[in-house]
């Protein structure tokens, strides 16, 4: 539904109603409170920060739950700044201690778990929040991420938990992560860790929670969020909308950046958004649109303020050139183009009999499917030339990330995937057109995808290029969080997704390989020790042409194995309305709602 101002209507057969001038200007009667209004394409799974790995998902967290540090949101390239946390962290020489005052005064949003009082935040509240990742019943897809930082004490805690009977010990002080006071939080790991100050940056990962919260609420909690951030949950629907209001409860803050002097619009935000108190919008309305073309309508219809992520559907007609269309350009709409941390990619499950396995003709079969794919077309069709080529998981934006960098990812070639398919025995044994296993049974790939418009015109590409070497290949249609629950368990033989980064280091998605992440990060199950001793090396080294070496070294291995075929890295484009002022896309940064305002008197009547 349009929002729409409400005004005084003419009466008396056009007598002029009452009204109110101020100045001699008439003042119409205005919506009092400030609404952003946008549209998700998928579904969230929940608000449990420690549950949670999908995107959407943490969009929502990282609004409602607050991290210790965060990065700047118009500082180009990324800054790290404090959030919570009363300053930049102490580190000990040798990386491997980081000591954090928490700044006191800052409150969780009222629960009735609260019993009517205020809840201040703590550090302890932190230690719970971070142990949580590694209590085994949190089944949470981010412990492997912190258990590689080798907190001392916590592997110790989470294998005590995992005897039979025996449960997380929660109160068991450790010295990886431990509060010194009611404001100081302290972690030691057992090795350096140059770059650790970025895990704890991420609200929807390790946003602080309350424990009496957690226990209250048990497997109830991805429904019950209680944060200290800007807003706090008002009304959800499962997979169809959520509404978020401003809490109440929020610190006082004042819109903080730091924009580059070369970037003009970063600076033209600043010097209007400069002072602000944040939040500066009453209420979030999220929907759930899946369709390309009514979420597309939706916005031009101005039931929504902001389009996230242009479907490409509509590239050619919104933007075309990768301009803004003259007839956007009338309506007064703005445009936010820009290259993202992320890689699309296709996995396949290593430990599936069809396309698994790490002997020679399995290695084989998953290269020549890779080979067979022309990431080209993909490009080209449906995603409108809003992508560029991927030659590994490594994405654009952070560190490690290198424009001529080249592997045989992003190669293509029918020859070549038949040769080797011929060669490793995968033909045609019964003569109905499509090649079969070598041991004669019949060779389908089964691939997961969703039922939108954008998904079948991907599966488009993979059926034609997979018909064209005589491989089937069939379509397993269901909703995006059924299809990560199941890849999580490792039920899934083929699935195509987004990886984005979360942290400016590529690292970060070298971890889709990481044999300790199996199930988490890495849905393709992939294990080898090489690429884990790599890994492992890597994550103690500071940045700089060695490590550059070991992670490029990490993508061949990739590569050579083709766990996952690496496809593209998009180019987003976000559309926002006149009226949304101060929107910025920024690729570490999710916890975008405090940032923006609504002009009221730019609002369609």
């Amino acid at each position: 539904m349009k929002r729409t101002t409400i005004r005084l209507l003419p009466v008396l057969g056009g007598i002029l109603a009452l009204f109110m001038t101020v100045g001699g200007v008439q003042a119409q009667s205005r919506p009092a409170e400030k609404v952003l209004r946008y549209a998700f394409p998928i579904a969230e799974t929940g608000f449990d920060p420690a549950q949670i790995s999908d995107l959407y998902s943490r969009v929502v967290t990282s609004n409602v739950f607050d991290a210790l540090y965060c990065y700047d949101y118009l500082a180009r390239p990324v800054m790290v700044r404090p959030n919570v946390a009363l300053g930049m962290p102490v580190v000990s020489e040798d990386l491997r201690t980081h000591t954090i005052k928490i700044r006191p005064g800052i409150y969780f949003a009222d629960d009735p778990v609260f019993g009517g009082k205020k809840r201040e935040l703590t550090a302890q509240d932190f230690v719970y929040s971070y142990k949580r990742i590694f209590d085994p019943t949190t089944k949470s897809p981010t412990y492997s991420d912190l258990e590689e930082e080798k907190l001392i004490g916590m592997e110790e805690l989470r294998r005590a938990a995992e005897k039979p009977g025996a449960r997380f010990d929660f109160d068991k002080e450790v010295e990886g992560i431990r509060a010194l006071d009611r404001y100081t939080i302290q972690f030691k790991m057992a090795e350096p860790r140059p770059r650790f100050i970025h895990k704890l940056t991420d609200p929807s990962i390790l946003g602080a929670m309350a424990r009496e919260v957690v226990e209250a609420y048990g497997d109830k909690i991805m429904e019950h969020p209680v944060g200290t951030g800007p807003f706090k949950l008002d009304q959800w629907t499962r997979s169809s909308k959520m509404t978020f209001v401003r809490n109440p409860n929020f610190r006082e803050e004042f819109y903080p950046a730091e924009p580059p002097s070369t970037d003009a619009k970063s600076r033209a935000i600043y010097q209007q958004m400069k002072g602000k108190r944040l939040p500066m919008v009453d209420r979030i309305e999220i929907s759930i649109i899946e369709e390309n073309q009514p979420r597309w309508l939706s916005f031009l219809g101005s039931d929504q303020d902001l389009l996230e992520r242009l479907p490409n559907a509509f590239a050619y007609q919104a933007i075309p050139n990768n301009r803004l269309a003259p007839n956007l350009v009338k309506k007064r709409l703005s445009m936010e183009r820009v290259p993202t941390s992320d890689v699309t990619l296709t996995y396949f499950n290593m430990e599936h009999p069809v396309v698994g396995g790490y002997t020679a003709d399995k290695v084989a079969l998953r290269r020549a499917i890779a080979l067979a794919y022309n990431s080209e077309d993909e490009i080209r069709l449906p995603r409108r030339n809003q992508a560029i080529p991927a030659q590994g998981p490594m994405p654009p934006l952070t560190y490690g990330y290198d424009s001529q960098f080249k592997t045989e990812m992003s190669d293509f070639s029918r020859a070549r995937a038949a040769a080797l398919l011929d060669m490793y025995h995968y033909v045609d044994r019964d003569g109905d057109g499509w090649r079969d296993l070598p041991d004669g049974k019949r060779l389908v790939l089964e691939y997961s995808t969703q039922p939108d418009a954008a998904s079948r015109e991907l599966n488009e590409i993979w059926k034609k290029n997979m018909d064209a070497v005589g491989v089937k290949v069939e379509f397993k249609t269901g909703k995006w969080p059924e299809h990560l629950k199941a890849a999580r368990s490792g039920k899934l033989m083929i699935w195509g997704l987004g990886q984005s980064a979360t942290i400016p280091d590529a690292g970060d998605l070298l971890s889709l390989g990481y044999g300790p992440a199996k199930g988490e990060s890495n849905l393709a199950r992939f294990e080898n020790p090489e690429y884990d001793r790599l890994y492992q090396q890597q994550l103690l080294m500071p940045d700089g042409p060695e490590r550059l070496a070991i992670m490029r070294q990490m993508s061949k291995i990739l590569v050579a194995y083709m766990p996952y075929k690496f496809t593209t890295h998009r180019i987003l484009t976000d559309l926002t309305h006149p009226w949304l002022l101060g929107y910025r896309r920024t690729a570490f940064v999710r916890e975008f709602w405090k940032y923006v305002d609504i002009d009221l008197s730019k609002l369609p009547k």
